[in-house]
């Protein structure tokens, strides 16, 4: 039986129109959408608000506190990929700093998601590429511990394979794997239409959400014919 080798070079993206139309929702609605499921731990955030992203997932499984596959993933990514690095949730030394993140904006990288560190952050801010951490260390990490490239990784909690559909924002990130990526666009749109609809009827007095009264009455709260 023939090994699959560390490094897969070549994998399946998710349509660059899926990506262009994901681009305009927020992950919240993505998530939504996909059944509430796909959304990464909440220690997962931008290192500013207004980050946002939107792309396929280039995978990268690194040791804890070593980035040297991080280094041959730059080299190998394609622009428009969003790096989804599983950094095992280590934070005793940053993986990735203004340097490489430089590198990763120079290539075109949609942005870069790391369940780890990263460092530079007065740095990353004017650069203004989308990077989301769990946070921040000084101190710089080693390069010389084999990892993978492509692999399905887990990152904030969610599996990731390489091409998954990856949204990024203020929230947070969310990921939608690619063959169900497609349909949930036109779910995300009749959503994103549902609430505006909602804010309009907000805007009018009608604060109380339509649905509440069933919802009260088949959690046992309300009786058969009793209203708030």
């Amino acid at each position: 039986m023939s090994q699959l080798p560390e490094i897969i070079r070549s994998i399946e993206r998710v349509g660059a129109d899926v990506v262009r139309q994901a681009a305009a929702f927020q992950a919240a609605i993505l998530c939504d959408v996909a059944g509430r499921r796909g959304a990464m731990h909440g220690r997962v955030a931008p290192v500013h608000p207004s980050m946002k992203m939107a792309g396929p997932a280039f995978t990268v499984e690194v040791r804890p506190g070593d980035n040297l596959m991080i280094h041959a993933a730059i080299a190998l990514a394609q622009p428009g990929d969003v790096l989804v690095i599983d950094g095992k949730g280590d934070l005793t030394s940053a993986l990735m700093g203004m340097l490489m993140l430089s590198a990763c904006k120079q290539r075109g990288l949609a942005g870069v998601v790391l369940d780890g560190a990263v460092r530079d952050r007065l740095e990353l801010l004017e650069l203004g590429f989308p990077v989301f951490g769990i946070g921040f260390n000084p101190t710089g990490p080693t390069k010389r511990v084999p990892g993978r490239i492509n692999h399905p990784v887990s990152a904030g909690g969610v599996v990731v394979h390489a091409g998954d559909l990856v949204v990024g924002d203020a929230d947070g990130v969310v990921v939608v794997e690619r063959a169900k990526a497609p349909a949930l666009m036109a779910l995300a749109q009749s959503k994103l239409a549902d609430e505006a609809a909602r804010i309009a009827a907000i805007a009018r007095g009608e604060t109380a959400a339509p649905w509440l009264p069933d919802a009260l009455r088949a959690a046992g709260v309300l009786g058969p014919q009793e209203t708030l």
